[in-house]
């Protein structure tokens, strides 16, 4: 049911995007691992994970903001997809263990370090610090970093930007594990 619904998913998504953006991708081969690891990316949008999931072959897991789970709606669609709550202010043991869990098994886990969508100055592509976490993560679960950075998608919050066919350029690039 999970596969299911994050591939009918990401087809809504690419359908939608691919009449608005014109989505570049560098680096792609790196984000093709047959063995689970940790994408981590800077967060500019609320769009983020969807775009960053339509270039990666397989299922990404994104720990997702624990907020967004208080509405059942939402919720109950993030979960099937198999997105998972993360407390944002504290380490919670529940989504360290699931993370975990996920990278053992082969899987991939998607997650944002700033810890939230940050611009300017508090975003980690201007030079502001990482919140700790992902890298001892990936080291707990013995698997690799796969570095992720997206451009373009804060271009979305103006109405303009989704007239059809305008094609906004959207700039995704997967670093070396």
């Amino acid at each position: 049911m999970k596969t299911a619904m994050y591939h009918a998913g990401k087809l809504l998504v690419r359908f939608v995007f691919g009449c608005v953006a014109r989505i570049h991708v560098i680096g792609r081969e790196n984000a093709r691992c047959a063995d689970g690891f940790l994408l981590a990316s800077n967060h500019i949008s609320h769009f983020d994970p969807f775009l960053i999931s339509l270039p990666v072959r397989r299922k990404i897991d994104w720990m997702t903001m624990a907020e967004f789970f208080r509405l059942p709606a939402l919720g109950f669609f993030l979960r099937s997809i198999g997105a998972f709550p993360a407390e944002r202010d504290r380490a919670d043991l529940k989504t360290i263990r699931a993370a975990i869990n996920r990278l053992r098994t082969g899987r991939i886990v998607g997650l944002f370090p700033e810890g939230g969508i940050r611009d300017g100055a508090r975003s980690l592509l201007e030079g502001a610090p990482l919140r700790p976490g992902a890298a001892t993560l990936a080291q707990i679960a013995d698997v690799p970093v796969v570095p992720c950075v997206i451009l373009g998608t804060d271009r979305f919050y103006s109405k303009k930007q989704w007239l059809p066919f305008r094609r906004t350029p959207v700039w995704i690039a997967f670093g070396k594990p």
